[in-house]
């Protein structure tokens, strides 16, 4: 296999990594609208969390496409 083929596949894998921040986000907002419509009074409470779990996986999936991109035009 060339250089060239094999960094293009572990430019692929490593953009895995947004699908899982993806279906992340997606968790993360699932649950905190179910606790949010049985509990309204502690929503409020919680939305601090929810800021910081999106910042979070949202961080990880940028770093995995910075990841692809470095295995694409640096390496």
């Amino acid at each position: 296999m060339e250089a060239e083929a094999a960094k293009y596949i572990g430019a692929g894998i490593a953009c895995l990594g947004m699908a899982g921040a993806g279906i992340g986000l997606g968790h993360i907002f699932g649950n905190y609208l179910s606790a949010a419509l049985r509990n309204p009074s502690a929503a409020q409470g919680q939305f601090a969390n929810l800021i910081f779990g999106f910042a979070v996986t949202e961080a990880l999936g940028i770093f995995s496409f910075a990841v692809a991109l470095i295995l694409m035009f640096v390496v």
